[in-house]
């Protein structure tokens, strides 16, 4: 994927670096957990999240202060800088007309507090992994103890050589890793960000509480939430869904705080995603496909494989493979999955 990566300083004069790449209706990610620019397009761990949702949107996120290019100070921070750095990501991109929100994990109250202040700017709000309550806010002192823990390593062995304290945080993260996920994980907490901000990020996140603006949102709202999450309880899935008046929720059968592209649940979350946004095909796309390749749309939506499309039009599996990569070009998508949904929706519009 291709993009253009920008420097801004806000009100308050922190410099953040953003990035958009792709087309369409505008989608803006909040700043979540280590994240980097430019490594998260090679990452095993976010490449497939950067491909589906810059391959159908325009795609605009950012580093957190303390985190990947942006860099900086992360000690102190609270909601209200959070929010103004949302703001001037949206500011900067120099977004016309009313666009979608995704907020991962912490990233949700960010998004929340967003769309409550400038309802008439946000068309959809997508939620994932996220919740309004930090881990020192949802009224549970074992888990609150077992938190400070967590920081406290954080802060004492972020930046050694030995991975063993940072494989905490992955094993958390992304249980059903492979072996070279696991490593690119340990390996990108050490770089993307410092021991000291690392352990201020941590505890920051710790005293979010945006239970009392849950009520207030008024964007057609999609929580999805992994069920064993290991990093976020189900539960403040849940919670969301039900604060937010007419929120649908999605429970993905998954371990994995961040989604991985092998797992199935992850075709479930680009589904849901494209259903809910309508991102992707367009009529105009529609309408430029060959008459075979229409025939081949309507043998795909009805969920015929590739030797059974070839079977009905009397032509060769090679021949289908090869439409099917110049229909997913034409699309804007990259994936049978993602095509099927895009068509699906594309075809209860028409």
């Amino acid at each position: 994927m291709k993009q253009s990566i920008r420097y801004l300083t806000t009100a308050q004069g922190t410099r953040l670096a953003w990035s958009s790449m792709g087309s369409g209706l505008p989608l803006v990610k909040a700043a979540n957990w280590l994240s980097h620019l430019e490594y998260d397009l090679d990452s095993p761990i976010w490449r497939h999240w950067m491909r589906f949702l810059g391959g159908n949107f325009r795609f605009i996120r950012y580093d957190e202060r303390g985190c990947g290019m942006t860099g900086g100070d992360a000690r102190g921070l609270t909601l209200d800088h959070w929010l103004a750095d949302l703001e001037a990501v949206i500011e900067a991109a120099d977004i016309k007309t009313p666009f979608a929100l995704l907020g991962i994990s912490q990233g949700a109250a960010a998004c929340i507090a967003y769309a409550v202040k400038h309802p008439q700017r946000v068309s959809h709000l997508l939620l994932y992994g996220g919740y309004a309550r930090g881990a020192y806010e949802r009224g549970n002192p074992d888990n609150a103890r077992m938190y400070r823990a967590i920081v406290d390593i954080a802060r004492g062995g972020w930046e050694d050589q030995n991975p063993v304290f940072r494989q905490l945080f992955t094993a958390r993260f992304i249980p059903d890793a492979t072996d070279a996920q696991v490593q690119w994980f340990n390996e990108l907490a050490r770089t993307t960000t410092s021991a000291e901000s690392a352990g201020a990020l941590l505890e920051a996140r710790a005293h979010i509480n945006v239970t009392a603006l849950l009520p207030q949102v008024s964007t057609p709202t999609l929580v999805m939430h992994g069920r064993e999450d290991g990093v976020v309880p189900l539960e403040e899935g849940r919670l969301l869904a039900a604060g937010i008046a007419g929120a649908r929720f999605v429970e993905l059968e998954s371990r994995n705080h961040v989604l991985l592209a092998h797992e199935p649940p992850w075709s479930r979350f680009q589904e849901e995603t494209l259903q809910f946004l309508g991102g992707g095909a367009s009529a105009e796309a529609l309408v430029g496909l060959t008459g075979r390749e229409r025939a081949i749309v309507d043998s795909l939506i009805a969920g015929h494989s590739n030797a059974e499309i070839a079977a009905s039009l009397f032509i060769s599996d090679k021949t289908v493979r090869n439409a099917l990569t110049r229909i997913f070009n034409k699309l804007g998508v990259r994936s049978r999955t993602q095509a099927m949904a895009l068509l699906r929706d594309g075809g209860e519009r028409d």
